[in-house]
């Protein structure tokens, strides 16, 4: 197996666990709005719906026909830059259930054979810097994950979590950098040595030891912190060194401007109990 049917094997996977999920949703249930501000179920799996689609479209771009698709894309992004995947989630989000679970479907199957056929060496036009066949899988199996954590709240159902949430730490430690230069910060000097546990109990690392700046801690808090779905002060993770503790607070594994994160739990728990006395 290569690294790409490694990771492509994960994407899948992953979405089969959300499928399942909202396989069997009543229009209430799709209705339900997530943690996500404004998002619904439906609209949550209508932007799962739209990338792969999307991502699809890049795949096709080394056509001539194809490039004409793909360019239509860019130029909607470039007339509407901060609004453009809001709408296409909810355009899609609004379609009947039935529909939309047979597009996603459909998406699901097309962009493992687009990224497999893809030519060995060649990178896929995207939104931000262009990304190899494994990166794209990589990146949708981050985003599906985390948009499935918000659909999980939603419903109040407790995720299955595996090791198969690697891809998302990996792609966490390697974006620090951005995530400093994305709040206008210079990016620290030093590397850091990241220690994080796996569900399974495994230790994954990063970074050299020995290094001044650390972070360890549970891997799946650490995954969604940088995919902002868990407030710095509700994690387990420990950060030696104050740049370390500042990238926890600023941590951002997904592309676009710096997001807002989540409210802590304690902050409101606290603010609860203060106006229950």
């Amino acid at each position: 197996m290569t690294v790409l049917d490694g990771v492509i094997a994960d994407l899948t996977a992953e979405g089969d666990q959300l499928r399942a999920a909202v396989a069997g949703l009543d229009s209430d249930g799709w209705t339900t709005f997530t943690p996500a501000e404004g998002w619904t179920v439906a609209t949550t799996v209508g932007h799962l719906l739209w990338t792969d689609e999307v991502a699809v479209l890049a795949a096709g771009a080394l056509t001539d026909e194809g490039k004409k698709a793909w360019d239509a894309v860019v130029l909607r992004a470039i007339e509407d830059p901060t609004g453009f995947v809001d709408k296409g989630a909810l355009e899609l989000g609004a379609l009947a259930p039935e529909e939309l679970l047979a597009r996603w479907d459909a998406g699901r199957v097309a962009l493992p054979e687009a990224l497999r056929a893809y030519p060995d060496g060649f990178k896929m036009p995207w939104f931000g810097p262009p990304m190899s066949p494994t990166s794209m899988a990589t990146a949708r199996f981050m985003e599906t994950w985390a948009h499935a954590l918000d659909v999980y709240d939603a419903l109040g159902l407790t995720p299955d979590v595996t090791d198969r949430i690697r891809h998302v730490a990996h792609i966490g430690v390697r974006t620090r950098n951005f995530s400093f230069a994305n709040n206008e910060l210079p990016a620290p000097a030093e590397e850091f040595r990241i220690e994080l546990t796996a569900p399974s109990g495994e230790l994954w690392a990063w970074g050299p030891e020995g290094a001044a700046q650390t972070v360890s801690g549970s891997a799946f808090d650490f995954c969604q912190l940088v995919t902002q779905r868990i407030h710095r002060d509700d994690t387990d993770l420990v950060a030696e060194g104050d740049d370390a503790e500042k990238w926890l607070t600023i941590a951002q594994a997904f592309a676009g401007p710096a997001g807002g994160g989540r409210v802590s739990r304690l902050a409101g728990a606290r603010t609860s109990t203060t106006e229950e006395s």
